[in-house]
């Protein structure tokens, strides 16, 4: 038997009642908000209205996970965060913000985020799992988590000027996310944000549109978007739904699934999904190297070095190492086997993250020494040139 609803106070009545004038939410509605928990993964661009929304809304208890910390070039579009939360951990900025928004709910911190080992466990505690983040990788681990806890997935993503949409949900009939996306894209087809860019306004209207979705499925009313992918067209202002059938053949939901279990080995980084298997790397070739130790390199071993920015010209035309060969990392696939096997490659981006998808990615295609520069050039500006223009 289902736990009894939560009864609402006066000022609860009084705070959500433009909710409770609508007749098909009304107050007992309401109370299933109250009683509902609702995990967000990502407190970036499209957690921050999902969060804001749901906690204005009322759910109950509202999980929060993020491994990342704020800095200052995400604040074009990541609300939850101002400029006084720079540095913190994004989920405790985020939980701040989200108390003040609405004292009646709980927010649980989760700042380890989402991994293999910690899905199942944490996907289990919630009714509805909100997926606001920006890689394929997660993707795809949230979309299997969801799938194997049979929890319904608000999905959303961004890129550039368009959004997309859509509840994946096979425990009840519907599709998954390898239904659309059988396999990763090819080695750096799809730039991220961080690459590309993104219309900060954008991430409001994808957002709010998957808090939309939530609320949906926990009180019941309308029709979510299972079945449907919502696609938006910023710049054209053109919403359009396409019918969405689950994929008979689909390696997680279909009638044959190769997908069985939460396995580190499916949630491989998207430079090196299609990559073969990585020959051993020498243990005196280390996986990241400080930005004092990579100085200390390209002083001492110039001839037998070489230092690979892997961030747009836009970004090299506010800031880079005289030393760097520049190579952007959607090129990085087809450039790879020309690089030199005889030199300790270095690869450098902005904060790390995109350098080490590449770094592991060199890996796999057989270069015996390839280091990605921790930290990047934000590292580098802080630690070796305190003068240089940052972003």
């Amino acid at each position: 038997m289902p736990a009894p609803l939560p009864n609402l106070s006066p000022a609860e009545l009084a705070r959500y009642r433009r909710h409770i004038l609508l007749g098909e939410l009304g107050v007992d509605g309401q109370r299933q908000l109250a009683a509902a928990r609702v995990l967000v993964i990502g407190a970036g661009g499209l957690g921050s209205p999902a969060a804001l929304y749901l906690a204005a809304a009322g759910v109950g208890t509202l999980g929060m996970a993020d491994f990342d910390l704020v800095v200052p070039h995400n604040l074009q579009r990541q609300l939850l965060h101002d400029d006084t939360s720079v540095g913190e951990t994004k989920v405790t900025s985020a939980a701040r913000r989200l108390r003040a928004t609405n004292p009646f709910i709980r927010v649980v911190e989760h700042p380890d985020g989402i991994t293999p080992a910690n899905a199942l466990a944490l996907f289990a505690g919630y009714d509805v799992i909100v997926d606001g983040t920006d890689n394929f990788s997660a993707r795809y681990l949230n979309n299997d988590a969801a799938f194997f806890t049979h929890r319904p997935l608000v999905y959303g993503s961004v890129f550039k000027f368009e959004g997309q949409v859509a509840v994946f949900d096979p425990a009840r009939g519907a599709p998954c996310y390898r239904c659309l996306f059988p396999t990763p894209p090819a080695a750096g087809s799809v730039p991220d944000c961080g690459a590309a860019g993104v219309l900060g306004a954008l991430c409001g209207v994808i957002g709010s549109l998957q808090a939309l979705e939530t609320i949906k499925l926990l009180t019941g009313i309308g029709e979510p978007l299972r079945g449907r992918l919502l696609t938006y067209d910023a710049l054209a202002q053109r919403f359009q739904t396409l019918a969405l059938p689950r994929a008979p053949h689909c390696p997680l939901c279909g009638t044959t699934p190769s997908i069985r279990e939460i396995s580190e080995q499916h949630y491989a980084p998207a430079l090196g999904a299609l990559a073969p298997a990585a020959p051993p790397v020498t243990a005196a070739v280390p996986l990241e190297l400080s930005v004092t130790d990579t100085k200390r390199l390209l002083d001492t071993a110039p001839d037998r070095t070489l230092l690979i920015d892997v961030r747009e010209a836009y970004e090299l035309a506010i800031c880079g190492v005289a030393a760097a060969r520049h190579i952007p990392m959607r090129e990085i696939p087809e450039q790879a086997d020309a690089l030199p096997r005889d030199k300790h490659l270095l690869v450098l981006c902005h904060t790390g993250l995109r350098s080490l998808r590449v770094t592991e990615f060199l890996r796999a295609r057989g270069h015996p020494a390839v280091s990605n520069v921790a930290g990047g050039i934000a590292a580098w500006a802080d630690q070796i040139e305190p003068a240089m223009s940052r972003y």
